[in-house]
């Protein structure tokens, strides 16, 4: 399906971005935690949101 070279600039590729992702969040991690303080809380209630609708949909169901 894939030739060998594509195989390897793809795990080259994803390696690649892998490593500049992770140093670009820890070059801006003081910003995280000084601009984006309360998102841990937004990110709960979200996934709470969505297990409620879950839930609504599968009682609804039977």
């Amino acid at each position: 399906m894939f030739s060998t070279g594509q195989l390897i600039f793809a795990g080259l590729f994803i390696v690649a971005f892998v490593i500049i992702i992770i140093y670009s969040y820890r070059k801006d991690i003081k910003l995280h935690k000084k601009y984006y303080k309360g998102s841990l809380y937004v990110l709960i209630g979200f996934i709470i949101f969505i297990l409620l609708l879950f839930f609504i949909k599968t009682r609804l169901n039977h």
